[in-house]
């Protein structure tokens, strides 16, 4: 499975970086092949400064070894050997009509000392973060999210839909990250749900990434913004930096095993601010952004 698991990712990387350098038109990805000491590697394909994409990275890695002290305390386990691979992906555009995007999918193994199998898992899923709220952007992310889940379980929509709100959610400043999509984790084996099961749902959701996100870009891209829109668009960037770094498990487990920094922080945006109690204009567009992140509504 994991052989399998990591050259589905290896294809997914490409098609998905082909499809976002044709939207952009200008820049191209740039790709840095890196090893980790430890076993495994990965590489990383970062796009700058585009006619659309300010910044973004479409990552992939596949890692291995004994797993380390912090990770044995954090799952629960002894002394362990893990293989864990993944492909995920930030894109930051220029535009703040244009929503940021994020998604992951992986595949976890750990053996024992013998080299047995204990325990296997899939996890994953896609996100959605705007600037400024288009509703029917958010409606169609969600049915392409629903459209998915429905050609495996008429349950895993709902399921993994709340799952995400619960997960993209910024206790600190008790507000969602952006409006959701999927999130699933843990998905092993079960008498009514197989590996095999869980690899054809997953492998269906990446597949569907494109369609999902692509559309909405080609909508925003060319809307016309002011200098106050950008302003916001940097603020809120601030909230994603905030989750990535206070919350966000892929980023700990990345810095935990001796990920490398530079493919685990590709996720942070390249021009941010924080302004000291920042609050937007009542009956704004901006206020009704905040509205919905501080009561996330089902979308379809």
């Amino acid at each position: 499975m994991k052989n399998k698991f990591y050259q589905y990712i290896q294809n997914l990387q490409d098609q998905i970086v082909a499809g976002l350098e044709k939207v952009d038109g200008q820049a191209k990805f740039k790709e840095d092949i890196w090893e980790r000491p430890e076993g495994g590697g990965g590489r990383t394909r970062v796009i700058e400064n585009g006619q659309v994409f300010e910044k973004g990275g479409v990552n992939i890695s596949g890692v291995h070894g004994p797993l380390p002290k912090a990770m044995q305390a954090y799952f629960n386990v002894g002394d362990v050997d893990f293989f864990a691979c993944g492909l995920s992906l930030v894109l930051h555009p220029k535009n703040p009509m244009v929503p940021t995007v994020h998604a992951n999918w992986r595949y976890f193994e750990m053996y024992d000392k013998e080299g047995n199998v204990v325990n296997q898992w899939f996890g994953g899923g896609q996100d959605l973060t705007p600037y400024y709220l288009f509703e029917e952007d958010a409606e169609h992310f969600h049915q392409n999210c629903k459209t998915a889940c429905e050609k495996h379980n008429s349950e895993f929509y709902p399921k993994f839909k709340k799952q995400c709100d619960e997960y993209f959610w910024n206790t600190h400043r008790n507000e969602a990250r952006g409006i959701g999509g999927l999130f699933f984790d843990h998905c092993k084996a079960s008498e009514d749900f197989s590996l095999e099961n869980w690899y054809d749902f997953v492998t269906e959701v990446g597949n569907s990434f494109l369609e999902a996100y692509v559309p909405i870009v080609e909508t925003r891209k060319d809307l016309e913004y002011s200098p106050e829109n950008k302003n916001w668009q940097e603020i809120r960037r601030g909230r994603y930096v905030e989750f990535n770094l206070v919350h966000d498990k892929g980023t700990l487990f990345g810095l935990k095993t001796n990920g490398r920094i530079e493919s685990i922080l590709m996720s942070l945006p390249p021009h941010v601010q924080w302004v000291y109690d920042h609050h937007p204009e009542a009956g704004s567009e901006e206020e009704k952004l905040i509205q919905v992140l501080e009561n996330p509504i089902n979308w379809l």
